[in-house]
């Protein structure tokens, strides 16, 4: 089974939170889905965790968890931070494969999309 779990950072405002949850939710909804769950995890002020969603996805018997930061730049918690607490959980449940992808910053694919979003607000 596998998972996709996107990370942001998380925010004292709900709001915030609530719109990652969102796009998780649209996300679930694309046709041809390559991925059996969808979730998102919080590094902070919100909920559920990092290694709380990850633990969820062990628990649903993921045998396959893609990790996307959902992180514009690469500061200390894309570099450092995300990987410590994916490591950690890798360590502990080796037969489940986790991947940690490239922050959303660093798609190529985000040039494109910023010139279409500002040609059609």
């Amino acid at each position: 089974m596998r998972s996709l779990i996107i990370i942001a950072h998380g925010s004292r405002r709900q709001a915030s939170n609530d719109e990652v949850r969102q796009l998780a939710e649209q996300v679930r909804r694309l046709p041809n889905l390559p991925y059996d769950h969808v979730d998102v995890a919080f590094l902070e002020l919100a909920e559920p965790s990092i290694p709380d969603s990850l633990a969820a996805c062990a628990a649903r018997g993921a045998t396959e968890i893609v990790a996307f930061p959902y992180f514009l730049a690469a500061g200390t918690h894309v570099a450092h931070d995300i990987p410590d607490l994916v490591e950690q959980f890798s360590q502990a449940h080796p037969a489940i494969e986790v991947r940690l992808t490239p922050h959303l910053g660093a798609s190529t694919l985000l040039p494109q999309i910023l010139v279409a979003l500002a040609a059609n607000p």
